[in-house]
């Protein structure tokens, strides 16, 4: 197996030894044995639950800062552990999927009847979907970005990818 894919026990503890660490692995959801951004995509949800909650433009402000400090916890783990974007690294997957679930929080794009049983898992669907696919720019940068800035990019446009397709499917049901 790649060094991008396995942590050896001295990877494991460097990891977890810092709070970047702790950050950067999605809270633990990134030690997970396999489909480490999966796991990491399913944790997002928890703290989304309150997130929702939020008016939009500070969910939105969230998502800012929520991304410069996952630039910078990354940039660390990733020194940590020797290896610029490690499948371990999952705060990514955690603000990309919180972009794929935006529209769910803005009240035009809903219908009457509010937040439907099936619009998380279609958010959580598409964003898997971009993620895993890389259509161009996100193979493109996920390439050649390096760093907790590159680990961090292709996962945001995955998500606006699927947040867009998200929200103009909400439009053509509404």
């Amino acid at each position: 197996m790649s060094a991008k894919k396995t942590l050896s026990p001295d990877q494991r503890r460097a990891l977890l030894a810092t709070p970047a660490g702790w950050l950067a692995c999605g809270f633990g959801s990134g030690l997970a044995p396999i489909a480490q951004g999966t796991f990491g995509s399913v944790a997002a949800f928890i703290p989304w639950l309150a997130l929702r909650q939020l008016p939009l433009w500070l969910y939105i402000a969230v998502l800012v800062v929520g991304f410069a400090i996952g630039v910078w916890a990354c940039t660390i783990a990733g020194r940590a552990l020797g290896v610029d974007d490690h499948r371990s690294l999952v705060w990514d997957e955690f603000i990309g999927q919180w972009i794929a679930l935006l529209p769910l929080g803005i009240a035009i794009l809903l219908p009457s009847t509010g937040l439907a049983w099936w619009m998380p898992i279609a958010a959580f669907a598409l964003f898997r979907l971009f993620d895993v696919w890389k259509p161009w720019p996100i193979r493109w940068l996920d390439r050649r970005v390096k760093g907790g800035f590159g680990v961090m990019i292709d996962d945001v446009i995955a998500g606006v990818f699927a947040g867009v397709v998200l929200g103009v499917g909400l439009l053509v049901l509404r």
